[in-house]
């Protein structure tokens, strides 16, 4: 286990000394920039400010459709804190909050779990070319938990409430009581960055750590899921092609009328009702409305939209139909490979041991160390030759960043070699 700054084990830490404080705002509740006038003063004042920028943003996750942030939160020495509405800026990106980003694009950012956020704040403008990761540096360090509470506690002796993370963040006005929560979010950010900045350097963790943060930059903004309707909760329950046209179908039909009213897709229908219309088929708006998904207002009220979704499926022809299971990009499910495919089970348990190894000498998590979608590629089939190089040259085409390959490729290959 990786030690604290003071010499401790984190499991230890929290087990001495007196209980922690509630945090405070030091500086108060700030009042919310709604204006260009307040937020080109919040930006001089945030550019005049030294070191890091510590930035958080509140979604309304559940409720609306799009991940766009509506409440910005970001601190920094020498400006204390500011909280932006993005709101009464209009149409998101836009050259104010553009220019709040130019200002600090330059500067870290310091984020907990930042690819909560990072595509949120990318949709209004704001996106940075530095980072540094709370929550991905203490699964650097491997502490057992590493939500902001807990390492804010466990390392700088300050207890936070959470009670208003699963919020509305889309309301107006917003409560005072969710803004100084959010407003708690980044107070103590960069100190917390600092002391994991300690430990990873300590750890002579420092570097896989600045070449992690660089690639969750990289991947802010990910590309669309392929079948993205295949992800409907119970859709394992519908049975047949034609089935699972109908879901396809409802899905799209639901998707695009979420996306027009900027609403969570489940405020619309939920994925029970796509089910209940997949496994029954129905022919009429009567028999649809019988379906208890469609028993509320939404799915009385949009069902003519749905009823041609379902019209539309049940008219494909047999080539049209998608197949019942998506479109490998990579190898099979591994659970199937050792009735099936022997020789590969055997590389994939040998590689896995490897990987587990290293990871308890490293004091790292293994998915950390590598990623389980890398040992499934390297192990289906693996590079022709067995060596070291084209191990890691496999290793990095899966996404392995080159602190993983470095450690990683060789202990493989040998153990690739040794099946052989």
């Amino acid at each position: 286990m990786t030690e604290s700054a003071d010499g401790l084990a984190p499991s230890d830490s929290a087990d001495i000394g007196p209980p922690a404080a509630p945090l405070t705002l030091r500086d108060g509740l700030p009042k919310v920039v709604a204006t260009q006038r307040e937020l080109a003063e919040s930006t001089a004042a945030l550019r005049a400010g030294g070191g890091p920028v510590a930035v958080d943003a509140e979604r309304a996750s559940g409720y609306r459709y799009s991940q766009r942030a509506y409440l910005i939160q970001l601190r920094r020495a020498g400006a204390a804190t500011v909280l932006i509405d993005p709101v009464p800026f209009g149409d998101v990106p836009n050259d104010a909050l553009a220019s709040l980003g130019a200002a600090l694009a330059d500067q870290e950012w310091v984020l907990h779990a930042a690819s909560q956020d990072l595509a949120g704040l990318a949709e209004v403008g704001l996106v940075p070319t530095r980072l540094f990761d709370t929550e991905l540096a203490g699964r650097l360090l491997n502490y057992p938990r590493v939500g902001l509470a807990v390492l804010v506690e466990e390392l700088l002796g300050y207890s936070m409430r959470k009670e208003h993370s699963a919020v509305d963040w889309s309301r107006r006005p917003l409560p005072e009581s969710w803004l100084r929560y959010a407003a708690l979010d980044v107070e103590l950010l960069v100190e917390l960055r600092d002391r994991l900045a300690e430990q990873l350097d300590a750890a002579g963790k420092s570097e896989w750590a600045r070449q992690e943060f660089a690639a969750r930059v990289e991947a802010a903004l990910p590309g669309p899921r392929t079948d993205p309707w295949r992800r409907t909760a119970g859709i394992h329950r519908v049975r047949g092609r034609r089935g699972l046209a109908i879901v396809r179908a409802m899905w799209r039909t639901r998707d695009d009328l979420a996306r027009s009213r900027d609403l969570a897709p489940s405020k619309v229908l939920r994925d029970d009702a796509l089910v209940q219309a997949a496994q029954a088929a129905p022919a009429s708006r009567p028999a649809l409305l019988r379906l208890a998904g469609f028993a509320n207002r939404s799915g009385q009220r949009y069902a003519k939209e749905f009823l041609s979704a379902v019209r539309s499926a049940l008219a494909l022809t047999d080539a049209e139909l998608p197949t019942v299971a998506m479109p490998l990009d990579g190898p099979p499910p591994a659970r199937a490979w050792a009735a099936k495919h022997p020789a590969a089970a055997a590389r994939l348990v040998a590689c896995r041991t490897v990987v587990s190894e290293l990871a308890v000498e490293l004091d790292l998590p293994q998915e950390n160390l590598l990623s389980p979608d890398a040992v499934r590629r390297l192990a289906w089939p693996p590079p022709q030759s067995r060596s070291g190089d084209e191990v890691a040259q496999a290793l990095a085409s899966f996404g392995a960043r080159r602190w993983q390959v470095e450690l990683t490729a060789g202990p493989l290959a040998e153990a690739l070699a040794g099946l052989d």
